[in-house]
């Protein structure tokens, strides 16, 4: 059995996990995303933030990797 990081993101876990989450940021039309490189700032930011658990923010209860990709989203920390 694998361990699970509490710092991570899904991408970064199961490969079951990372094909979820990719299914989902395929289901957000182009137009509704933030750039790749806003995308990943914010994700950065995320990763360091000690409300991330398993891929999911302590805060609001949301998959990070999925409100990072939206336009419009915001953090609930106010960190993005």
């Amino acid at each position: 059995m694998s361990r699970i990081c509490k710092n991570c993101l899904l991408r970064d876990m199961e490969q079951a996990e990372r094909d979820k989450i990719e299914k989902y940021l395929k289901a957000i039309k182009r137009d509704d995303r933030v750039t790749d490189s806003v995308y990943e700032q914010r994700l950065e930011i995320c990763k360091g933030c000690e409300k991330l658990n398993e891929g999911t923010c302590a805060a609001c209860g949301c998959y990070v990797e999925l409100r990072a990709a939206a336009k419009v989203a915001h953090c609930p920390q106010k960190h993005w």
